[in-house]
């Protein structure tokens, strides 16, 4: 059965619960770490600056958080490679998450369909680590 490492549970606790609900689930059925959920300004400006976010606000910077990045565990050894191996990985867990979250009737985006029309090759921003709670 996989667990939750500590600094995984600190992330999660920064989440709405939704998120939390879904992760408590998910955790059940794979392994992931949670690398980060609430995410200060200044952090959210450092991200958009360096082109890893969109946004200079976000779902990320609402306490509590309504976004989460979460990523397969183990962490990819090739971090950012995109070997269709390590990418599977993501997709899996994003299958697992949005099942989940559909179960729950819970309005979730997942950052490899931003668009939310499961065409995973039209969006022009990927983000596979990146999940959403929909209308806030």
């Amino acid at each position: 059965m996989y667990s939750f490492s500590n600094k995984s549970k600190a992330q999660l606790l920064t989440c709405d619960e939704r998120l939390r609900l879904i992760a408590f689930e998910a955790i059940q059925i794979t392994d992931f770490a949670a690398l980060e959920g609430y995410r200060s300004p200044d952090r959210q400006l450092e991200l958009y600056n360096d082109g890893k976010s969109k946004l200079t606000h976000g779902k990320h910077n609402f306490t509590p958080s309504m976004a989460i990045d979460i990523v397969p565990y183990p962490v990819p050894i090739k971090w950012g490679e995109d070997s269709p191996r390590e990418l599977g990985r993501f997709y899996y867990l994003a299958g697992v998450w949005m099942a989940i979250a559909k179960k729950h009737n819970i309005k979730l985006r997942w950052g490899g369909d931003f668009n939310q029309n499961e065409n995973f090759s039209d969006d022009n921003f990927f983000d596979l680590i990146h999940f959403e709670i929909v209308g806030v």
